[in-house]
């Protein structure tokens, strides 16, 4: 026996309506959540009752769903807004792409290469670049071998303390 249409029209008994509420609520509630799990639907639902009291489900975040809502409704001109993503994120891939090959072409030029180009003020700069590079270079360079020499005074420093003239006489009868 299946159930009959009911009568849409507000409860007049205050308990049967706050009953019929919360059976209803939770249907709904369970629907929004069905509907986002098989259909892979980005679902928000808002509930206030006669008391005032909140209910909310939401498949991802509410924030999130609510700004994409207000975008779409809001915004009458971005009624494409997957194109006009789409065509952003071109503009960000051309953007990029033409960044990576200025820095092969500089990597080019830092290497010698592919000079022919290039004018004599950017020939300049190149030059000043790399005596900057090749003057930290040298620093560094410098400076590990002072550290290295440093370790090996500390080395050195004991063993010349030793006494060797046991050495010297094993030389001499050599």
């Amino acid at each position: 026996m299946g159930r009959g249409r009911v009568e849409l029209k507000r409860i007049e008994n205050k308990i049967n309506r706050q009953v019929t509420f919360s059976k209803r609520r939770n249907g709904l509630l369970k629907k929004a959540y069905e509907l986002s799990v098989l259909c892979d639907a980005e679902v928000a639902l808002i509930i206030f009752s006669s008391r005032g009291k909140l209910y909310e489900f939401s498949s991802t975040s509410m924030t999130t769903t609510l700004e994409r809502y207000q975008r779409c409704c809001f915004n009458p001109h971005d009624n494409n807004v997957d194109q006009t993503e789409t065509q952003n994120w071109y503009h960000e891939v051309a953007k990029l792409k033409a960044k990576y090959e200025s820095l092969q072409r500089t990597q080019r030029h830092l290497l010698g290469e592919d000079l022919g180009p290039l004018s004599v003020k950017e020939l300049q700069n190149l030059e000043k670049q790399l005596e900057g590079a090749l003057s930290q270079a040298r620093q560094r360079k410098t400076q590990i071998m002072m550290e290295q020499m440093e370790e090996l005074r500390r080395k050195v420093y004991p063993l010349s303390s030793l006494d060797t003239s046991w050495w010297y006489v094993g030389v001499a009868n050599i």
